[in-house]
């Protein structure tokens, strides 16, 4: 892959994985039990995260955020097998393909203007 598709797929990877990471560090304190000390690298996560959004070739937020939508549910399937050891069924990979798609046409379509 060459031109703006692999340093934007690069962004919107690492912020997906701040942002489950932070996401994940509330959810082991509220839902685990884990200590509440999982909150300080969650939180810097979450910073990194929206940083890290900053830097996506999209000069509107909100096509910004809706792009990255699409990232963010493959990442999230990637998290449920790897981390938590749950195999991503049929519908949730064509699910995440779908947005996958939608995603790149969200970030990419020629626009007027640009």
């Amino acid at each position: 892959m060459t031109g703006p598709v692999t340093p934007t797929l690069l962004v919107y990877g690492l912020a997906a994985l701040a942002e489950i990471g932070g996401c994940f560090a509330a959810f082991a304190v509220l839902r685990l039990g884990r200590s509440p000390l999982w909150l300080a690298p969650g939180l810097l996560a979450l910073a990194l995260f929206a940083y890290l959004l900053t830097l996506a070739p999209s000069e509107h937020a909100g096509r910004a955020y809706a792009a990255y939508g699409g990232v963010y549910i493959l990442a999230s399937l990637l998290w449920l097998q790897v981390v938590e050891g749950e195999r991503p069924d049929r519908f949730d990979v064509l699910g995440a393909a779908v947005c996958l798609i939608g995603a790149g046409i969200i970030l990419f379509a020629p626009r007027a203007g640009a």
